[in-house]
């Protein structure tokens, strides 16, 4: 009869493995994408996010209308925030060039910190991930993106797909090799769980 507590590793390992892969994957393909057609898929994510201006813009203008529960000012605070949405969205359709310039700029930003702040995160499991070398490596790999992204932001923005298409190829492929490695590790992990249980 198995071991609850293998069991459950096990499950817990393969739930870890499933996200790593997947993300790594998406992350490859995206990368690809953005090499491949780099002003395209600028110009699409932008349509993409002015659009979302406009549907959340109209959203909550309806809430705003419709909602009686609220009071008059958040009602009023709905219809204001939604035209401003709407606004913003249509701005953004007026001319999509520089909306996306604009757009690159404040993501090259976030994207820097939110690299920074993965790779921090990596190593804060170091010590408890079984794959330690393709998890410094993804760690410094990380860090190191996100300071050259958020000292240059002007320049990161000019080659903002270039430079996140590539990291995206690299990240993801080091995510898949994570994934994999990981699995080896759950068999050792389950095979210690499983021979504790025994004595």
């Amino acid at each position: 009869m198995s071991d609850p507590l293998a069991t459950e590793a096990k499950s817990l390992f393969k739930s870890i493995r499933i996200v790593l892969a997947v993300s790594g994957v998406i992350a490859l393909i995206a990368g690809i994408i953005l090499l491949v057609w780099p002003a395209k898929s600028a110009v699409i994510v932008t349509g993409i996010f002015a659009s979302y201006l406009v549907v959340a813009g109209l959203v909550y203008i309806g809430l705003g209308i419709f909602s009686r529960a609220k009071g008059g000012w958040a009602r009023v605070g709905h219809i204001v925030l939604g035209l401003v949405y709407i606004v913003a969205g249509v701005i953004a359709f007026a001319n999509l060039g520089v909306a996306a310039a604009t757009l690159a700029l404040v993501v090259v930003i976030f994207i820097g910190i939110s690299w920074i702040v993965d790779g921090v995160v990596a190593l804060s499991l170091l010590g408890q991930d079984g794959s330690r070398v393709w998890t410094l490596l993804y760690a410094l790999l990380s860090i190191i993106a996100g300071i050259v992204v958020l000292f240059s932001p002007l320049y990161a923005a000019a080659v903002l797909w270039l430079v996140l298409g590539i990291s995206l190829v690299v990240l993801g492929i080091v995510q898949i090799v994570r994934a994999i490695t990981l699995g080896k590790d759950a068999k050792g992990f389950v095979a210690s769980v499983e021979s504790d249980a025994v004595r």
